[in-house]
């Protein structure tokens, strides 16, 4: 144990990926009878401490610890990293009011919790067992004795209870939409007994895991706030994970501290994990202060997200002399699906064609080459660099989803490819055969070439298009793709806002364009509903682009209700197909690896799971590199 080692990617906007995995098991996911299973032949109960969509958990009940931790890593140090743009004035992140802190989910724990190094796999964290008839109508979590909040008070099934309730009714849209379709109800059966209800009509995969997947606060922490669930706050609620809050300073940094008391530092599933001593976020104006602070010692973690950074930026004295090491690793888990998304709720782009000849301009392999040194691969598919990424036309497994929505599709889906703009000119930004491609299919949707070289409609309207944005970095980027567009007569132009401005016009569906993420899963559930399901469409923040097709609803079920692996992939690779031929998105780019820079201080184990970087989970710091920087003057 010891070696250095962790991976980093482009997300050039967003590094959604540094929240930690324990919150994700959510509303994706499925049920089987997991290891160390036992039948409570009295009330013919299953009983066990994990679940598994499709087949055995890896860990049995007897487990000392995960495989890919170092069990023996110390405890102690501080890890920080940046934030490279915005602020914050919150910390409540199940509210959209305000905007929350970077990890302000942190002071929460669920019941059930995923791990790294498995796809579908949730075990027990604050519950000792969960029990349920093999129907799966119900499941009764029964919480671990020793469970208590940061402020020692003991986690009960009726705080479950509360935090379960005010989210279906209070909490933010993506809850209050999702979880009716799955609870039909809960009750509590005792001090340490839960139980949740599930709607008949709800699919088997992934109920418990959409009930063991909720953040618990506590309800007293939230009655004696006197704020409404729904108020911004910066004292948080209280909840029972390893950090409380240390320090708040909006617009400059957020520091969480460990709880010393904290109930479950001791469980297998904890063990060589929750290391440092306090975690620090430094908020920056931007980017490039960012990236000086780094190198001037200000924090000590970066998680490179630019590949100009990463190809030109690193040669300064500290990480020639070795202070900072410099890694790139593989990344196996599914790209973030970044990409530049359109707001169908706009008449202008309503038609599919206008969409398609707006993607055709976007130049990629130009973009890769000139900007990006060459690093990245397209990303085409919505779950790309998988075995659910649709290739060629429909399979036989794929039509028989297909065919029977055939009039609610479009005819592309059975006739053509999967949907992925063709390669273009890497020599040259703006390729002429794209150019002449797109401005076929505008006039085909009734956009005409004036006089003046806009395109017009009947009307005699130009085609406006604002490409929102508030990275400075990522101008290099837009600015070619809006000259690319002026060139075949679009009025395109790219608006520059602040990281709290950007928020806003988003949440308001205020934008033309802008840069998001589809971060999918390999089993995909009811969380599809969210990003791409009619009831999203103007609840959901996460449905950006407004979707709402019939079609995409149909799918969308047809991988919610998948029992069996062989039903999953090809419905996934169904919907995948049909997303990508709607064309409400121009796919960005994905890196393989992820792109590490770091004080050589920190440690993590000799073997990295394939599914999570885990920096902020079972990394240590070193403390005889730590004393031996700190004598040098360095920190």
């Amino acid at each position: 144990m010891g070696a250095r080692r962790d991976k980093g990617r482009e997300v050039a906007m967003h590094e959604r990926r540094m929240v930690p995995k324990s919150l994700a098991t959510g509303l994706m996911g499925a049920v089987i009878i997991g290891m160390g299973v036992t039948q409570a032949l009295a009330q013919d109960l299953i009983e066990t401490h994990a679940i598994s969509t499709f087949g055995t958990p890896k860990y049995a009940a007897d487990f000392e610890h995960l495989d890919y931790v170092n069990p023996d890593a110390p405890q102690g140090g501080e890890m920080s990293f940046s934030w490279p743009s915005g602020t914050f004035d919150s910390l409540h992140p199940y509210t959209r009011v305000g905007n929350s802190a970077v990890l302000s989910s942190i002071f929460f724990e669920s019941m059930l919790t995923g791990t790294a190094d498995e796809i579908g796999a949730s075990y027990c964290l604050l519950c000792a067992t969960m029990r349920f008839p093999e129907s799966r109508d119900y499941v009764i979590f029964t919480l671990r004795p020793e469970v208590q909040f940061s402020d020692g008070t003991p986690v009960t099934a009726d705080d479950v209870l509360f935090s379960y309730e005010i989210l279906r009714d209070e909490g933010l849209p993506s809850f209050r939409a999702s979880l009716p379709m799955t609870i039909e109800s809960a009750e509590v059966l005792g001090p340490r007994e839960i139980k949740f209800t599930f709607n008949p009509e709800s699919p088997l995969r992934g109920r418990i895991e959409a009930a063991g997947g909720l953040p618990v606060f506590s309800r007293a922490s939230h009655e004696a706030s006197g704020l409404a669930f729904e108020d911004s706050r910066l004292t948080p609620l209280i909840g029972s994970g390893p950090y409380v809050l240390g320090e708040a300073n909006p617009g400059q940094r957020v520091v969480y501290v460990r709880n010393r008391d904290y109930w479950g530092n001791d469980l297998p599933i904890n063990r060589g994990r929750n290391n440092f001593d306090s975690i620090r976020i430094e908020y920056y104006g931007d980017a490039i202060a960012a990236f000086e602070g780094f190198k001037a010692g200000n924090y000590l973690f970066r998680q490179e997200s630019s590949s100009q950074t990463w190809a030109t930026g690193y040669d300064f004295p500290r990480l020639n002399d070795g202070i900072i090491i410099r890694e790139e690793l593989h990344d196996g888990s599914i790209t973030s699906g970044q990409s530049f998304a359109m707001n169908l709720r706009r008449e202008k782009f309503a038609d599919p064609r206008v969409r398609e000849a707006i993607a055709l301009m976007f130049n990629f392999e130009w973009t890769n080459q000139t900007l990006f040194y060459g690093l990245y691969a397209p990303n085409t598919s919505f779950w790309e660099n998988t075995y659910l990424a649709a290739h060629g036309l429909p399979s036989e497994a794929e039509l028989a989803l297909l065919d029977p929505l055939r009039d609610q599709l479009p005819a592309r889906v059975f006739t053509e490819d999967a949907f992925a703009t063709p390669p273009s000119d890497p020599d040259r930004s703006l390729d002429r055969r794209a150019a002449r491609r797109a401005s076929a299919l505008l006039e085909e949707a009734g956009w005409v070439v004036g006089d003046d070289g806009m395109l017009r409609d009947a009307n005699g309207a130009t085609l406006d298009v604002e490409f929102l944005n508030a990275s400075p970095l990522f101008d290099r980027i837009i600015n070619p793709y809006v000259e690319n567009l002026q060139a075949i007569g679009v009025n395109a132009i790219l608006t520059r806002v602040d990281p709290a401005q950007l928020q806003q016009r988003q949440r308001d569906a205020d934008f033309d364009i802008i840069t998001d993420h589809f971060p999918m899963g390999f089993e995909p559930g009811s969380g599809l509903r969210q990003y791409f399901g009619s009831l999203g469409a103007d609840e959901s923040l996460f449905n950006v682009m407004g979707l709402a097709d019939e079609g995409v609803d149909a799918l969308i079920e047809k991988v919610v209700d998948a029992e069996t692996q062989e039903e999953l992939t090809p419905a996934v690779q169904a919907l995948d197909r049909l997303l990508r031929a709607h064309v409400f998105r121009v796919p960005q780019w994905y890196n393989p690896n992820h792109w590490v820079a770091y004080y050589d201080i920190y440690r993590y184990p000799d073997t990295l799971p394939p599914y999570d970087l885990g920096f902020l989970d079972f990394w240590w710091v070193d403390p005889a590199a730590e004393a031996a920087l700190k004598e040098q003057g360095v920190l």
